[in-house]
C-alpha cells in the first residue's frame, strides 16, 4: 500500500488531498480497472534445458500503463488494502487464460495465484476449471504457480486445496524457492511437480560458489523428490551455461526472453545453440563410450548346469562337494529356465523340516524363475542398466549368457561391476574428459605403430588462437564449448577407417591423416570452423570481428575472433623413429601456421624437397 500511496502523494499533496482521500482515489481506479477490464497479459517463455524446446509461458499481468498500479506489486497491495485481492486475481487469471489460448501458444501456461486466493471455498469448488473448459482448453496444459504475497499459516487446508487441483488435472509449481516465507516448507508439504528457484541465486551464479552450491543442493533433492527446478532471471549467457552444466530441467529469464504481450513461439537461435550443441555432445559422448565397451561374453564363466528334474538333495550334495559354486544354471533342452542361489538353498534347508519336506521334491522349488538371460554379445554396460531396471538382487544371482537362446555359462555380479570399472578406469585415463577423443597415452602409442609398421602419414597439429583472452571475455565455460565444437569439426571432416583424431589438452588436437586428400580435409576443417565459431559472440563482437580485453600488463588490447591454425609435417618409411620426433616437427609447423593471419595451414616440406 505504501508504494501505491508514494506514486499518488506528489500530486495530491499540492492540491491538499488528505490520506483518506488517496485512499479514496486509488479504491476508484481500482474499481474502473475492474470494469473495464484493463489489465494486460504478458508472457515470458519457459525452456527446456537439455535441449531448448518451450514448455511453456508464465503468465504475468500488467495495469494501465500511465497508472501507479501498472506494476503488479502495486496493483496487488491496492486490491489488499481494499479486499478485493481474490476479485483482482480472478480477472487477471481470466485475461491470462484468454489471451494465452487465443495466441494459441505451445506447451504449458504457468498461471500466478496466491495460497490466500486458492484456499477460498469458490475457488476450490472450480470456477478456474470451468472457465478452462469454456475455453475448450485441457486442464493438463495448465500448471498452478503458487505465488507468497504474505505469510502461509493453514497448511492442512493448502494441502487440500492442492489435492483438489491436481484431481482436476492440474500441476502444481512452487514460485521464488529460497525467498518467500515458507517456500521449503510448501516443498515438503505440497509435494510440487515443479519448483522455481528465486533469481538471486540465479544471477551472478558463475562466479559465485556459494550460490552455485545451493542450486546444486536443490537440483539434489528435486531428483530425489521426482520434481522438476526452473532457475528464473538468466540473464547472461554465462549464467545459461552455468545452471546447463549444473543439470538444472528448464529456465527462465531475459536472456531467454522478456515478457511480451505476443511473445515468440522460438527461443533466440544463440540461446537454442548453447542447449542443443551441448545435449547433443552428451549423447555423442555416451554412445561413444557405450560403442567402446566390451560384450559381456568377456567375463563368461563355463559353469555346468542342471536339469529341473534334479532333485534339491542331489542340488544340496553339489554345491557341497563344490565349495566356490555360488549358483547353479538350470537348463532345460539347452535353453535356461531358472537359477539356485546357494545361500538361498542352504537357509531354505536350514529351516525346521524344510529337508523332509523339499528334499525329494524338483529344485524348480528353490529356483530363482526370473533370472537376468542376455546374449554373449551384449555390452557389459546394457547389462548393468538391465540389472538395475529389472532388480538389484540379480548382481547376486548373476547372469546367464546365451547364444542365440542356448546355453552357454554365466557371468557374477562381482565380474562385471570389477570390469565396468575397470573400463571407465582406462577411459578416463586414456581419453580426454572434454571431448572423449585420445588423449596423450593412446596419441604416442599410435604414431609409434604407424612409424613400426613405416607407414606412410600425415601429423597436422591444430591449435587455437587468441583463445585465452576468449575465456577471460566470454568465461571459461563458453571456452569449453569452443573446444568440443573444434572436436567435432575435426571428427567431420575425417576418414573414420583411416584417420586418427587425438585431444593432446586444452586447445591443443592433432590429427594423423592416411587419407590421401588429407590437404582439401584440412581446408574443409578451416571453412567449417570460420563458420561455427561466428555463433560464440555477441553481435557487437561478430560484427567489429574482434573484442576486447586487458592483457598481462592491465592494458586493454583488441584481439580478433578466435582462429584454428594446422601445422602439417608429413611422415615418410625411414624419415622419423619415435613419436618425440614427430612431436616436434609437427609443433614447428604449427608456429608456421600461427605467424599467418586469421584460419591458415602451413605444411612443412622441407623433407620433400630434401628426397627430391
Amino acid at each position: 500500500m505504501a508504494i501505491v500511496h508514494q506514486h499518488l502523494a506528489t500530486a495530491n499533496i499540492a492540491a491538499g488531498v488528505t490520506t483518506d482521500d488517496a485512499d479514496a482515489m486509488t479504491l476508484a481506479h481500482l474499481q474502473r480497472i475492474i470494469e473495464q477490464r484493463s489489465l494486460t497479459a504478458r508472457f515470458q517463455p519457459i525452456v527446456e534445458m537439455q535441449n531448448g524446446d518451450i514448455l511453456g509461458y508464465e503468465g504475468l499481468i500488467r495495469g494501465p500503463s500511465d497508472s501507479p498500479l501498472h506494476s503488479p506489486i502495486n496493483l496487488f497491495k491496492a486490491a489488499s488494502a481494499h479486499n478485493l485481492t481474490v476479485v483482482v486475481e480472478h480477472l487477471c487469471r481470466k485475461i491470462v487464460l484468454e489471451e494465452f489460448f487465443v495466441q494459441n501458444l505451445p506447451g504449458k501456461l504457468f498461471l500466478n495465484v496466491s495460497p490466500e486466493c486458492l484456499i477460498q471455498r469458490d475457488v476450490r469448488y472450480g470456477e478456474t476449471l470451468d472457465y478452462i473448459h469454456q475455453l475448450g482448453v485441457n486442464p493438463d496444459r495448465v500448471i498452478i504457480e503458487l505465488t507468497e504475497y504474505q505469510p502461509t499459516h493453514d497448511y492442512a487446508l493448502l494441502s487440500e486445496a492442492v489435492i483438489h487441483y491436481r484431481s482436476m488435472g492440474f500441476e502444481i509449481a512452487i514460485d521464488d524457492l529460497g525467498e518467500g516465507f515458507s517456500s521449503l516448507r510448501l516443498w515438503s508439504e505440497l509435494k510440487p511437480d515443479y519448483v522455481k528457484i528465486d533469481m538471486h541465486f540465479i544471477q551472478g551464479i558463475d562466479h559465485d560458489p556459494v550460490k552455485a552450491q545451493f542450486v546444486r543442493s536443490i537440483q539434489s533433492i528435486a531428483e530425489k523428490s521426482a520434481t522438476r527446478v526452473i532457475a528464473e532471471g538468466i540473464e547472461t549467457h554465462a549464467e545459461l551455461l552455468m545452471v546447463r552444466d549444473i543439470g538444472v530441467a528448464c529456465g527462465q529469464g531475459y536472456h531467454i526472453a522478456r515478457p511480451h504481450p505476443t511473445p515468440s513461439k522460438a527461443i533466440p537461435a544463440e540461446v537454442a545453440k548453447a542447449l542443443v550443441s551441448h545435449h547433443q555432445q552428451l549423447s555423442r559422448r555416451a554412445s561413444g563410450f557405450f560403442e567402446q565397451t566390451a560384450a559381456v561374453e568377456k567375463i563368461l564363466k563355463e559353469t555346468p548346469s542342471i536339469p529341473s528334474s534334479m532333485l534339491n538333495n542331489q542340488v544340496d550334495d553339489i554345491f557341497l562337494q563344490n565349495p566356490k559354486l555360488q549358483m547353479i544354471p538350470v537348463v532345460d533342452q539347452g535353453t535356461p529356465i531358472g537359477i539356485i542361489n546357494r545361500y538361498h538353498m542352504i537357509d531354505r534347508f536350514a529351516r525346521p523340516y524344510q529337508r523332509e519336506l523339499y528334499g525329494k521334491k524338483s529344485c524348480k522349488v528353490f529356483m530363482d524363475p526370473h533370472p537376468v538371460v542376455v546374449d554373449k554379445n551384449t555390452s557389459m554396460q546394457d547389462v548393468s542398466h538391465i540389472i538395475v531396471e529389472a532388480n538389484p538382487e540379480h548382481l547376486i544371482n548373476g547372469i546367464i549368457i546365451t547364444d542365440q537362446g542356448q546355453y552357454l555359462g554365466i557371468c557374477t555380479g562381482p565380474d562385471l561391476m570389477r570390469e565396468i570399472t575397470q573400463m571407465q578406469i582406462t577411459a578416463a585415463r586414456y581419453a580426454n574428459p572434454l571431448t572423449q577423443l585420445p588423449g596423450n597415452v593412446p596419441i604416442n602409442e599410435h604414431i609409434d605403430q604407424l612409424l613400426q609398421k613405416q607407414q606412410r602419414f600425415s601429423a597436422c597439429y591444430c591449435d587455437l588462437d587468441h583463445f585465452k583472452p576468449f575465456n577471460d571475455v566470454y568465461g571459461y565455460r563458453r571456452g569449453d564449448d569452443i573446444i568440443q565444437m573444434t572436436g567435432d569439426v575435426l571428427k567431420r571432416h575425417c576418414d573414420s577407417q583411416m584417420d586418427f583424431i587425438g585431444h593432446i589438452g586444452g586447445d591443443d588436437f592433432i590429427i594423423l591423416f592416411r587419407s590421401d586428400d588429407w590437404e582439401q580435409r584440412c581446408s574443409d576443417i578451416l571453412e567449417s570452423f570460420a563458420t561455427e565459431i561466428q555463433d560464440f559472440y555477441n553481435n557487437e563482437d561478430r560484427e567489429r570481428g574482434g573484442y576486447l580485453s586487458e592483457d598481462r600488463q592491465g592494458k586493454k588490447v583488441f584481439y580478433p575472433l578466435v582462429s584454428l591454425s594446422l601445422g602439417v609435417v608429413k611422415s615418410s618409411p625411414n624419415q622419423f623413429y619415435s613419436h618425440h620426433q614427430i612431436s616436434i616437427a609437427a609443433s614447428e609447423a604449427k608456429k608456421q601456421a600461427k605467424k599467418i593471419h586469421g584460419n591458415s595451414l602451413f605444411v612443412d616440406r622441407r623433407s620433400e624437397m630434401k628426397q627430391a
